[in-house]
């Protein structure tokens, strides 16, 4: 980096920025240049991990040096075009080509957040079958998944917006409309991660609801359940007594006459609670 600075008579600053991996996205201007920096998401197509490195760019008048943590195609797109001789990234300056890769960024960004947007709608349908324990763990893990690509995309959104209000010799004016499209796409990435975090909000009160639902049947049930054998316990303690005298204790039929009480107390409060819709 120290050799790249010298042969192209960047400030110290500007190498200092690049070495500093944890630094906020932003774009400052130098003498000889502009440097701006990115977070760059990559989303692995076996295992869905989201890994984030730092995207340093220097654009000079003639040349852009762009700085990344780890070897990567994700701009092979751009030198496919500029292979196949497309006319405008070859005609195009170095902010143009600066247009191109930050475009190639921002659209991973939209398409990283429509991935995860689609498992979490399916989420929810799962949620409505049947809510299952794993699910709230699920809701979790898309939740933090959530956070943390709002977290990586929104401080994107103001290096841009900067970017397209800059006036600087180094950027042609017709590249701030650029610029400019970036930013609503950008917009857009982040509008879709914040209308996914509501779903996953809402996906949590449904579980929670539905849990309470079936939680108060539950309750109901072994309520009316109680309440039948109140009477039935009442009746059988009676005559469970230990008196020496229980006329009804001599008659011939007095314990099929005592189970028909019961079983008419227990059918007449079942009809009952099923006229009042409580069954």
């Amino acid at each position: 980096i120290e050799d790249i600075g010298q042969r192209f008579a960047l400030d110290k600053l500007v190498l200092a920025e690049v070495m500093d991996l944890q630094a906020r996205p932003k774009v400052q201007e130098f003498n000889n240049c502009i440097q701006l920096s990115i977070k760059m998401l990559q989303q692995d197509d076996h295992s869905d991990y989201i890994s984030v490195e730092k995207l340093n760019i220097v654009i000079t008048e003639s040349v852009l040096i762009s700085f990344q943590e780890k070897k990567g195609d994700v701009f092979e797109p751009v030198r496919e075009r500029i292979r196949n001789q497309k006319k405008r990234i070859r005609s195009g300056g170095t902010d143009y080509l600066t247009f191109a890769l930050l475009d190639i960024v921002v659209d991973n960004y939209i398409y990283i957040v429509g991935v995860l947007g689609e498992k979490i709608e399916t989420l929810e349908e799962t949620l409505l079958q049947e809510p299952r324990k794993s699910v709230i763990d699920e809701i979790y893990t898309y939740k933090r998944e959530m956070n943390f690509l709002r977290k990586n995309i929104t401080p994107a959104k103001e290096m841009i917006l900067t970017l397209s209000k800059m006036e600087s010799e180094l950027i042609d004016e017709t590249t701030h409309f650029h610029f400019k499209e970036l930013l609503d796409n950008i917009n857009q990435a982040i509008d879709s991660s914040e209308t996914y975090r509501e779903i996953l909000s809402d996906q949590l009160n449904i579980y929670h609801t539905t849990i309470s639902s079936k939680l108060n049947d539950v309750m109901k049930f072994l309520t009316i359940f109680s309440v039948i054998f109140i009477p039935l316990t009442f009746i059988a303690g009676i005559y469970g007594t230990n008196f020496d005298v229980v006329p009804e204790l001599k008659y011939e039929y007095s314990y099929f006459i005592m189970w028909g009480v019961m079983l008419l107390v227990a059918i007449g409060m079942l009809l009952y609670f099923r006229r009042k819709k409580w069954l």
